[in-house]
């Protein structure tokens, strides 16, 4: 399947103007609906301190001077979120803003090889005479300080990292140009290579490994589905090869994951994004059939999830349908009036709970939900947590499925 699909406008979302060839207009969002170019610009501004995402800490609830940053555990991960929605923004706006902002991101994934020094991706990286160094590190810490050059990078990279990173590759070598596919095709090879030389395990510099692919046949399956995308003549043999063994075991571990909506919510955004590269890119109809399988496992568990980035996956890989396409405009809508600093949110006893006393029986608004990084990772059941107001996220978990649906032409804007 390609990810060619048709550039439409969400009318019913934002008013739109359009300029000279069709090309959409920047929005002008206002207080109280802010925009996806309104929450790039923020993002751009606050969020990209060392060129990839990480989360600014503010000195007081109500201040907008940034004291610190963090999360820069999941940079590389967020990253590759954001590269993918950036990509989608580009082939839909033709705006060289777009291009830009996802060259920078692909940039900032190089560094995060390039700083190693083996191949491995690290978790993030900060310049060590930065004045945010001593804050990240010390927050990182539990998961190794390296020292390269002139940055600290953190090591303890989890499998997320990496799917996330190959979820960003793969879309951006099909939206973006071929001007930018040699990047894109020399950066993921380089990351299959070393995670193939290690027997798909995340070696460190001790030689201890942080995380395994072994356990997740489906994963690997995903990341050389990428390598044979970007990079045919190197990996379409080993993709077919696994394919021929381990394609049968893909919904394994996807029902596995299913069997438990409530622990480790995240764990559906990783099956969300490497099964939508499995499926999407896949020419062999019984391979395809299998997967397909396994994405039904998915969705029936998180169908009902109230999850508009869900809810582009599957617009994606199984077309149009008019009520879930409504609905993620709604939950979009919705998304715009939350907060964007984890203000701490207490919902026990406004709604009835179920398995314990902080989890609801049914999925909260998306406006009342819990604020955090990404909201389509984390479970709509949560009724209670959050911080001080300090910390700002940076809205890729609208910006993708947004521009998503710009794409794939969610309720047929005109």
């Amino acid at each position: 399947m390609s990810i060619a699909g048709p550039c439409g406008i969400l009318a019913l979302l934002v008013p739109v103007a359009v300029l000279g060839e069709g090309r959409p207009a920047l929005f002008d969002g206002g207080a109280l609906s802010i925009d996806a170019i309104s929450i790039d610009a923020i993002l751009q501004l606050r969020h990209l301190p060392f060129g990839g995402i990480l989360d600014p800490i503010f000195a007081a609830s109500s201040s907008q001077v940034i004291t610190d940053y963090t999360r820069c555990g999941d940079s590389a991960l967020w990253t590759g979120h954001y590269l993918a929605a950036e990509s989608y923004r580009y082939r839909v706006s033709e705006d060289p803003a777009a291009l830009a902002n996802a060259q920078g991101a692909l940039a900032y994934l190089k560094a995060l090889v390039d700083v190693t020094g083996s191949g491995l991706l690290a978790r993030c990286m900060v310049p060590i005479n930065s004045n945010y160094a001593a804050e990240i590190t010390s927050q990182e810490s539990a998961n190794g300080i390296y020292e390269s050059g002139e940055n600290y990078w953190v090591g303890n990279t989890s499998r997320d990292e990496y799917i996330g990173v190959f979820f960003g590759l793969s879309v951006a070598y099909d939206l973006l140009g071929s001007a930018t596919q040699p990047a894109i095709q020399a950066l993921a090879t380089r990351l299959l290579n070393f995670l193939t030389a290690n027997g798909w395990s995340v070696v460190m510099p001790d030689g201890s490994a942080s995380t395994t692919f072994i356990i997740r046949p489906d994963e690997e399956l995903g990341l050389l589905q990428i390598g044979r995308q970007v990079n045919t003549a190197q990996f379409a043999s080993a993709y077919q090869n696994l394919a021929a063994t381990a394609s049968t075991l893909v919904g394994i571990p996807v029902a596995v994951d299913c069997a438990d909506v409530v622990d480790s919510y995240f764990k559906f955004n990783l099956d969300a994004i490497n099964l939508f590269s499995l499926i999407r890119l896949e020419t062999d109809s019984t391979l395809l059939a299998g997967y397909q399988a396994a994405y039904q496992i998915f969705h029936n568990t998180v169908q009902g999830h109230k999850n508009a980035h869900f809810n582009m996956i599957d617009r994606a890989l199984q077309g149009a349908n008019s009520q879930r396409d409504l609905d993620t405009l709604d939950y979009l809508r919705q998304w715009l009036f939350r907060p964007h600093r984890d203000f701490y949110v207490d919902l026990e006893g406004q709604y009835p709970s179920c398995v314990s006393s902080d989890q609801a029986c049914n999925p909260v608004p998306v406006v009342e939900r819990i604020p955090t990084d990404f909201l389509w990772q984390r479970s709509p059941f949560q009724l209670e947590g959050g911080g001080s107001g300090l910390i700002e996220s940076a809205g890729i978990d609208y910006l993708l499925p947004y521009w998503m649906a710009r794409y794939y032409n969610v309720a047929g804007g005109e």
